[in-house]
């Protein structure tokens, strides 16, 4: 990897990138510390009673720092009534105050809790989406202003031994940072480094740094340029990894772990938050099973070096295929199911995977996840099949009976035997560590050959990209399928698993289907449903609506458990639009940047409907604010009726 475009230590050999050690409490942070997990209260800060409670919950499902929200001076000052409590009760749990808006409530919690989190979109500014044309001049003034307003805290902090996370988020960025670098990464990261340089400046390094995004992608990205960034400057704090407004359930669980999953890959993370619209205990799990899969990655087979990525990891490049039949090219990337392991597959089987038979019409009825394709191995399938269906058999199977729309699925050495191919489509399979420069320089010369990638490797999804490098570098667009099997393992570590090893390569652009296979008790429908998730977390191809729903946390303004189930009630039918949830304002506007509506908690009972960033309707009665939500839908011309 050229030097400009670095940002790990390797990308084949697994190894964590190495930052610095930051003291946080009795649990220290980065170096060689394990990587930490933590998570954040839902309740009123206020509320000392129920603010340890829950913390305890936390804790005991393995929270390793708990987050309480600061919003103004009186909750910062609530924060020794909590601390107290907890040590009384013996839990010593390093906390940290999170603070918006409120310089002087940071201030005051840095004097009580173990670290404090700011936002630099929001500590010196107030968003108000004004674009302006700054001079350098102008803009030295305002990095003077936020120096001059930043100086107290980092003089508390250093004061009272306290840490400080530096947490950029993208729905909030300043207007000082969009109107100069724009809603993009490149914005987040300098957004981060204006305030990180102050500090250095001040000798102050108990830091530590976050990029989050409700986008995976924009949130790997960011995360990338910083370490590049950072070691450009010669720095190494640690880092803090979130998806942020990740939503609920399977959703919400895919989409972190396609974020943080890419980034633990490459060895980069100390300590991670998987942000769900749930209990905030409910995360630890997820967390943990995430964290634990890398405990001894190191010991992975041995993947050849690359020297110099043909992969931009800064931007969003998809990989330029051929079109082979209905994959690859301009085609959304194609979900094939295993049905191999079926004895008998008949027309009910395909319900599993998106067909409705109608028995009575005789007619096939095909839902938005309808999967493309089935490998059915040496089997035979003895109806007709939807229009829409492709079905891949064994060649010794296919070559008996060639019938319409069944392809076959061939080796290495059938393929350089020169055995008879289908006119269309040819499914050849190969693990990635058997490539060579002959395959290669055979596929370019054949347009009806799709690939089927798999690995055995420990350290498998830098292994397959490896494999797309050599693609790339020999300029060979043969489209890609990949695929991965997993042994036995729950339901959720599959969900979890699949998404870091397959999103992680659609992050980067590279795949043009997917095809996952699991031995044990999930179902072809479960395996279906994670297969278009994971294509939806990476905005590869959008088979439904999109929430974009934050934590609930002691800002909340209403239950967002219970309204996020509601809306998505009524609106789940509206395919490829992306509708926002916020408890509160902190990041409702900005993320309303990246969803096409928003809902948003503004007061007591209270909601505020955004198209975009622009606010529509505010105040609007908590009891009719998801008809008016609906309304808005309809005035703007999106809404269908389910």
């Amino acid at each position: 990897m050229s030097l400009k475009n670095k940002y790990c230590d390797s990308l084949t050999s697994y190894k964590r990138w190495k930052s610095r050690e930051v003291n946080i409490g009795n649990v220290a942070l980065g170096g060689e510390n394990p990587i930490r997990v933590q998570s954040m209260t839902t309740t009123d800060t206020m509320d000392t009673k129920a603010t340890v409670e829950q913390s305890i919950r936390m804790i005991e499902a393995g929270c390793e720092y708990v987050r309480i929200t600061a919003p103004s001076k009186k909750e910062a000052e609530n924060l020794q009534n909590i601390k107290n409590e907890l040590r009384k009760r013996g839990y010593n749990t390093p906390l940290i105050a999170d603070i918006h808006f409120t310089p002087n409530a940071a201030e005051i919690a840095a004097r009580i809790v173990e670290k404090v989190r700011i936002n630099p979109g929001n500590f010196a500014d107030r968003k108000k989406f004004n674009y302006i044309e700054y001079t350098d001049d102008q803009y030295d003034a305002e990095i003077s202003r936020i120096r001059k307003r930043f100086l107290p805290l980092i003089k508390v902090c250093k004061e009272y031994g306290t840490a400080m996370r530096i947490g950029t988020n993208h729905g909030s960025l300043s207007d000082r940072i969009l109107s100069r670098y724009g809603d993009t990464p490149y914005g987040m990261v300098e957004s981060a480094l204006e305030f990180l340089r102050i500090c250095k400046d001040e000798s102050y390094n108990q830091i530590v740094l976050s990029m989050k995004s409700s986008n995976p992608i924009v949130m790997v990205q960011a995360y990338r340029l910083l370490v590049n960034r950072m070691e450009a400057e010669g720095m190494n704090y640690p880092l803090h990894l979130g998806v942020t407004e990740a939503g609920e359930g399977e959703d919400g669980r895919i989409k972190s772990s396609l974020g943080i999953g890419t980034l633990l890959e490459d060895g980069i993370g100390d300590t991670i938050r998987v942000s769900l619209t749930e209990e905030p205990e409910y995360e630890i799990p997820i967390a943990r099973f995430l964290v634990d899969r890398y405990t001894n990655r190191s010991k992975h087979d041995n993947i050849l070096d690359i020297n110099d990525c043909a992969i931009n990891p800064f931007e969003y490049n998809p990989r330029k295929s051929d079109t082979v039949l209905n994959i690859g090219g301009e085609n959304v990337p194609r979900v094939a199911a295993n049905l191999s392991d079926i004895d008998i597959i008949n027309q009910d089987t395909l319900n599993q995977i998106g067909y409705t038979y109608f028995y009575d019409d005789d007619k096939w009825g095909i839902s938005d996840f309808a999967c493309d394709f089935i490998f059915i191995g040496d089997k035979n399938i003895n109806f007709e099949i939807p229009g829409t269906l492709g079905v891949v058999q064994d060649y010794s199977t296919w070559i008996k009976g060639e019938k319409e729309r069944h392809y076959p699925k061939i080796n290495v050495d059938q393929y350089l035997e020169g055995v008879k191919l289908h006119p269309q489509l040819n499914i050849l399979y190969l693990k990635v560590s058997k490539i060579d420069n002959e395959v290669i320089e055979r596929l370019k010369k054949d347009s009806n050959i799709v690939l089927l990638i798999d690995t055995d490797n420990l350290h498998g999804m830098s292994e397959q990209r490896r494999f797309f490098i050599e693609l790339l570098e020999s300029n060979c667009k043969t489209p890609v399928i990949i695929s991965r099997k997993y042994q036995t393992i729950s339901n959720e570590e599959f969900q979890l698993y699949s998404a870091t090893d397959i999103g992680g390569l659609f992050v980067d652009g590279l795949g043009d289907g997917i095809y996952l296979t699991k031995k044990g008790s999930s179902s072809l429908e479960e395996i279906n449903k994670i297969s278009f998730g994971i294509l939806q977390a990476s905005r590869t191809r959008i088979s439904k609506t999109e929430y974009i729903s934050c934590p609930s946390c002691g800002r909340t303004l209403f239950d967002l458990q219970e309204t996020t189930a509601l809306i998505r009630s009524k609106t789940q039918h509206l395919k490829g639009l992306k509708i926002g949830i916020m408890g509160c304002i902190v990041n409702g506007p900005g993320e309303m940047a990246d969803a096409d509506y928003g809902y948003v908690g503004t007061g007591v009972g209270k909601i505020s409907l955004y198209k975009k960033h622009d606010v529509i309707r505010k105040d609007v009665p908590m009891e009719i604010a998801d008809q008016a939500l609906i309304d808005l839908i309809k005035e703007n011309g999106d809404w269908v009726d389910p």
